[in-house]
């Protein structure tokens, strides 16, 4: 069997995720190319990329949300369809696929299957936790971004039988962990000035904050702020006494896996992490709305509370590499 496993490069979270799942799939008696499009991703893979793609990324902001302005004058129209029409998807009998656009709508417009393996198929399924506010817009954009013929899903509980807890890293499975006297934060769509204006008030607490927005590192009264590198992001928040973070997918699932209290934030206008807040809530994480001074209070009640979610998420990873190939081979792929 030759399988294309295609990536989502914005970000750091689809990367972290496939840093596991690619060794798993290497031990099958498979043929395996692998396709990342996207950029603003700070994670590297350590196996051959086939297909380095440009494809649509949305470009992190610095005021809490996407710089849709931005992301308009990076995307090219002309080089994402010339991409679409020139990915060779016929040449694999298995697509899967973590909400990268290209190689999905290679694949719809050739109508050959398509495996959507990502947190993002959990969202949109109807069983999952959806914030109040309807978005139809946000909605849409995560159903037609990388549209798929099947899909199997990531989220913070396993809300049916094809979606399934979180695929936590080995590195983060194996550090060693401690309870320092520091926070660690990492909000990649607020800016460095936003958010030390923000920390800086609350006196005596420790913070560490890893940025996208720096070239190198610093301090600035009780925060060092640092530029983000993997192994120094796992070490911070394995030895942290609680995670302030964006209310992605994957770096809140670590904070939950190593048992460090949690604060997420989600981000304006992204429907994906309106629907995280919900979930995360159910589960017992608080969030905030924005990291703006009126919700000073609702940081400083999270550092002086010692309140936490304990939840296990055992490492099911090949469980399901095997569930997906297996219905794969017998024609039985979940819809």
């Amino acid at each position: 069997m030759k399988i294309l496993y295609a990536i989502q490069g914005t970000g750091n979270g689809h990367l972290s995720r496939a840093r596991d799942i690619i060794p798993e799939l290497r031990k099958r008696k498979i043929a395996l190319d692998i396709l990342v499009s996207g950029t603003q991703a700070d994670v590297k893979i350590p196996y051959p990329i086939k297909y380095q793609l440009k494809g649509l990324s949305f470009i992190f902001g610095k005021k809490g949300g996407v710089d849709m302005w931005r992301t308009y004058l990076k995307t090219n129209a002309a080089q994402l369809q010339k991409e679409i029409r020139n990915l060779p998807i016929t040449d694999y009998d298995l697509i899967i696929n973590d909400f990268e656009p290209v190689s999905a709508w290679a694949c719809k417009l050739r109508d050959k299957p398509c495996v959507g393996f990502s947190h993002q198929a959990a969202v949109i399924a109807p069983n999952t936790p959806k914030p109040l506010k309807n978005d139809l817009l946000g909605k849409m954009i995560l159903k037609k971004y990388a549209p798929t013929s099947h899909a199997y899903g990531l989220h913070f509980k396993a809300y049916g039988d094809h979606i399934f807890t979180p695929i936590i890293r080995k590195e983060i499975r194996n550090s060693t962990r401690t309870l320092g006297d520091y926070y660690t934060v990492y909000l990649p769509s607020y800016s460095d000035e936003k958010i030390l204006k923000m920390l800086s008030k609350l006196k005596g607490v420790k913070w560490e904050v890893f940025s996208k927005h720096t070239l190198t590192g610093f301090l600035f009264k009780n925060i060092t702020v640092r530029k983000i590198n993997n192994e120094a992001f796992i070490r911070s928040m394995a030895n942290c006494r609680g995670i302030l973070c964006g209310a992605g997918f994957e770096t809140p699932a670590e904070a939950l896996y190593l048992g460090k209290k949690l604060l997420a934030i989600p981000m304006k206008g992204q429907y994906e992490q309106q629907c995280n807040a919900m979930a995360l809530n159910e589960i017992g994480v608080p969030t905030m709305k924005s990291l703006k001074m009126k919700h000073l209070e609702v940081l400083g009640n999270w550092v002086e509370t010692d309140h936490k979610t304990n939840i296990h998420y055992p490492d099911i990873t090949a469980n399901i590499v095997n569930q997906i190939l297996q219905e794969a081979s017998v024609g039985q792929m979940h819809y």
